[in-house]
């Protein structure tokens, strides 16, 4: 066998990074099904060429057929080799055996070396390895070093640095590519250095806003011990504003200049994913003078969850790995909606509750002295036992529609929850999601109406959530996909903690208090007070967010409150 060259280098050639898909992040902020808000979260499906998908629908062929496949897919292989050129070749051990190691612009694959036998002929099969370069965050020279010994050492290889998929889950990998030339390992690691600067969507310089308060007060010690270390090793600079107040991160990021930034990393809870959402969405509309029409984001969003919330949703295996979520050269486009009242813009947001999830929230919040999971459960309960409808107008606008003029549908009657949700809003109570016919960025938002019901039949319909199959079932649940809602309640009913603790099941009987009387909304997990009509427009692909999108969310919990 004739030995191969050490380093081979041949001359370079544009490429376009392979696209990507996303992750994004959804939420878990509140009990049960109902106050779930997720951005993100579904497994990446895995992809086969034309002839392995041929392969699987074929019967078993005969053995001449086989060493004809087998020629064809060697052939296939070596014409995508061609088709992206080689720009370093060479020998290193990965484990304890040699392999060919080649090295392109988009991608690194290690292959065994094995000696040819007369007797192997056809019958081996070997696997290469492969890691794409976006997956890459940093690469680093191996160095045997003695005690104490701070800098130099004998050179051992290389170390890549890299996320990969398994089942749902990213998680971090580390490639060991060993060889002892000290000439050799530096030529590849310079290399390698080179084509990840070069990646455009690999940010260099970002805006980092830490909620110290967040899940438990451990934001800053999450950030500090296991997402600054992997900045640093990935040569990400950072801007870093520790919050102090509720709205500190938006007013920072209306007066920041955006363009020394790549991007908006926010290391917090829901609260401060949502404000941030809506931050960078108003600055851009702010910068375009465009008091009317929403913008695009100028930079994407990176989430890195401070706690248990997001686990579910950005396939994380723990806190320590919360930096896989901000995934390197892949950007998920997300929807986001409007919310406006009287004509003035509310807010931007993924989701909201009208109604049982609007009341429950504004009963927790009025109790934040209680431990949150008693507060969670406090509200729940006591809004089903006080359960009643609300008595409003609901008109929507159908998506797709067709024609060029808006055709809006308006029903009017009384509703004991109206949700709207241009994400799927996954959480571990609903693995599917609360709407898990959207998606994060097909342009179209989710409407669920949940017509007047006894109380029995809205705890069936809330439990069918976390089952994932028939909690659209009911004949008083209806769903639709929609680009706009309006929602004009009749009776202006309010919200009022005073409220008749001794009141029965007035389920039919909505209660009607003044005319300016608040209503309350549960907006992305946020407690809004609105007293007027409310509408919610749907803008495809606002915001860009680091990572993947997954469908189902891997675990799933009990609820001990219904």
């Amino acid at each position: 066998m004739k030995p191969l060259p050490v380093s081979i280098a041949t001359r370079p050639r544009k490429y376009t990074p392979l696209s990507a898909y996303a992750c994004l992040s959804d939420r878990n902020k509140f009990i049960s099904v109902v106050f779930s808000f997720f951005f993100v979260s579904s497994s990446e499906r895995v992809n086969m060429s034309e002839p392995e998908v041929e392969a699987q629908r074929e019967p078993r062929d005969s053995s001449k057929k086989k060493k004809k496949k087998k020629k064809e897919k060697r052939k296939i292989s070596e014409e995508e080799e061609e088709d992206e050129s080689v720009l370093m070749r060479g020998i290193f051990k990965v484990g304890k055996k040699s392999h060919d190691v080649l090295l392109t612009p988009t991608r690194l694959t290690w292959t065994p070396i094995i000696p040819e036998s007369p007797t192997d002929k056809d019958t081996n099969v070997v696997q290469a390895g492969v890691v794409l370069l976006q997956d890459v965050f940093a690469v680093k020279v191996k160095r045997r070093r003695m005690a104490g010994q701070q800098s130099g050492g004998a050179v051992l290889g290389l170390a890549l640095f890299h996320s990969r998929r398994r089942g749902q889950r990213l998680e971090e990998d580390t490639l060991h590519l060993h060889n002892a030339s000290a000439e050799h390992t530096h030529s590849w690691y310079n290399t390698l250095k080179e084509l990840l600067t070069g990646f455009s969507c690999r940010p260099r310089y970002v805006k980092v806003f830490i909620n110290p308060s967040s899940h438990k007060k451990e934001a800053v010690h999450i950030y500090r011990d296991h997402v600054a270390p992997l900045f640093k090793m990935a040569d990400i600079r950072t801007d870093i504003t520790v919050t102090d107040r509720k709205g500190h991160a938006l007013s920072v990021m209306k007066e920041c200049k955006l363009d020394e930034y790549d991007g908006v990393v926010c290391v917090g809870g829901d609260g401060s994913v949502a404000e941030l959402c809506h931050a960078l969405v108003l600055r851009a509309q702010l910068d375009a003078n465009s008091p009317e029409n929403p913008v695009r984001a100028a930079l994407p969003l990176g989430i890195i969850p401070a706690g248990k919330t997001f686990s579910c949703s950005i396939n994380m295996a723990g806190r320590a790995g919360s930096f896989r979520s901000f995934h390197f050269c892949h950007l998920q486009q997300v929807d986001m909606c409007s919310f406006l009242s009287n004509g003035q813009l509310v807010r931007f947001g993924f989701s909201a509750m009208f109604g049982f999830g609007g009341r429950s929230l504004a009963r927790a919040e009025k109790k934040r002295w209680m431990s949150s999971s008693r507060r969670r459960e406090y509200a729940v309960v006591k809004t089903l036992v006080r359960l009643r409808p609300e008595d409003c107008q609901l008109s929507f606008l159908p998506a797709k529609s067709s024609g060029s003029k808006e055709s809006w549908v308006t029903n009017q009657g009384l509703y004991l929850s109206i949700s709207i949700m241009s994400i799927p809003c996954l959480s571990p109570h609903a693995p599917q999601g609360l709407a898990p016919n959207t998606s994060l960025d097909n342009g179209s938002a989710s409407l669920i109406a949940v017509g007047n019901a006894s109380r029995s039949e809205f705890i069936k319909h809330l439990k069918r959530y976390s089952s994932s199959s028939g909690q659209f079932s009911f004949p008083f649940v209806e769903t639709h996909s929609v680009s706009a809602v309006k929602i004009r309640p009749r009776s202006r009913i309010g919200w009022s903690e005073e409220e008749s603790e001794d009141e029965g099941d007035s389920k039919n009987t909505p209660i009607i208090q003044s005319e300016a009387a608040a209503l309350p909304w549960n907006i992305d997990g946020e407690l809004v007070e609105i007293a007027n009509e409310v509408l919610i427009r749907v803008h495809p692909r606002l915001i860009a967010l680091y990572g993947e999108e997954v469908h189902e969310a891997e675990s799933t919990v009990t609820c001990s409150c219904i």
